[in-house]
């Protein structure tokens, strides 16, 4: 139990201080973007002390409204949590395909063509309950795999770069939606803007609380997260899929259906990403509208801290939940710029993609497991 413990805490070292020198190298700008501290700065040699203590004042006062809007009680963590139940499903479908051996930037894609059918589902049926949110949670998943299973198609059949395919499904998904809310099938009567009509009572997902908005959705994302923990890594399913990412040379000499696998692990990974756009309309929305929800790259970012395990990609979408969740706060109460958080998260990556440059800078060993993250085998091959 305690070698187990001791080599979690070596694996979480090197992500740990990259969150920590994200926020520090986040300070130094939060720092540089602020009139008065820039203002003390100049006059440094005259007033060290007031330069410093201005910075400390205005950083403290950012991540302090950061973290008290996103965890400073019931409703705070409520949003937080709002906020990570799309990303643990978006991360664990990155994830998925990134055991496989495939890059999936088709998150947003197959994300959308699981809220394009979900809302669909809950609209235009009515049903009981018991049928009708099963039903629709069913829908959305089935369109991600569809979506999803495109690109795995393409890649085992034509070669075709998983990157690519992925890419232009996603323009592909949000053209479909744009045109599907511009059809009175899906268009809100009395409404000329590219909104859906409203998910039926029956079709939407239970709150925990009236007054709070997090839902039934989390418990589903972390069920889902335990799901493909057991798939990956206690099936013989998982172990092929594992094996095909790690050599698909070796796995084809060792009998494995090398394509079937990829097929196999997109539709998997599309409908972990259908069934983010499932949960989202269903649980929060009631309706549809276009453009890109961007969860599909925040996912690479949560399946890349995460080590690409589903254990650490929930950690990793709590997280960003917590920036995501806090970044208005940290706006309205502090007036710091909502896009200091998209350069934390980015910065986030650029360390955990870089153990080495960490390792260097803290001054520590590098030991077992915690190697450099594993990228997919597909990338650029």
């Amino acid at each position: 139990m305690s070698a187990a413990l001791a080599r979690a805490g070596r694996v979480a070292l090197v992500p740990a201080l990259a969150i920590f020198s994200a926020l520090a190298v986040g300070g130094l700008i939060i720092v540089v973007s602020d009139s008065t501290a820039l203002r003390d700065w100049s006059s440094f040699v005259a007033n060290p002390g007031r330069a410093l203590s201005t910075s400390w004042d205005v950083v403290s006062g950012a991540y302090g409204a950061l973290f008290r809007t996103s965890l400073g009680g019931r409703r705070a963590i409520s949003e937080t949590l709002l906020e990570a139940t799309p990303l643990v499903l978006t991360g664990l479908s990155v994830t998925f395909a990134f055991r496989a051996g495939l890059f999936n930037i088709g998150g947003d894609g197959q994300f959308l063509a699981g809220a394009l059918t979900s809302v669909y589902v809950g609209f235009s049926l009515d049903i009981p309950a018991a049928l009708h949110l099963p039903l629709a949670l069913a829908a959305g998943v089935a369109a991600g795999a569809l979506w999803g299973g495109i690109a795995g198609v393409l890649k085992a059949r034509t070669g075709a770069h998983e990157v690519i395919t992925t890419i232009m499904l996603n323009f592909v998904a949000l053209r479909l939606v744009d045109y599907a809310l511009s059809t009175d099938v899906f268009r809100r009567t009395g409404r000329s803007d590219p909104i859906s009509k409203q998910v039926l009572e029956t079709a939407r997902l239970p709150r925990f609380s009236d007054d709070l908005r997090v839902h039934a959705g989390l418990v589903l994302a972390l069920v889902t997260a335990y799901g493909v923990w057991w798939l990956l890594f206690r099936s013989t399913t998982g172990f092929r899929v594992r094996a095909v990412g790690a050599s698909p040379s070796a796995a084809r000499y060792a009998g494995m259906a090398v394509g079937g696998t990829w097929v196999l692990s997109m539709l998997v990974a599309g409908g972990l990403a259908g069934l983010a756009g499932a949960t989202t309309v269903l649980g929060v929305r009631f309706s549809l509208t276009g453009g890109f929800s961007n969860l599909g790259f925040d996912a690479i970012a949560l399946a890349l801290l995460g080590r690409s395990h589903p254990a650490g990609v929930v950690a990793a979408a709590l997280l960003f939940g917590v920036l995501r969740a806090g970044a208005t706060g940290m706006a309205a109460e502090a007036s710091t710029p909502v896009d200091i958080i998209v350069v934390i998260q980015a910065l986030v990556i650029v360390f955990v993609a870089a153990p080495s440059l960490i390792r260097s800078v803290y001054r520590i060993g590098a030991g077992r497991g915690t190697g450099p993250v594993a990228f997919s085998s597909s990338w650029g091959s």
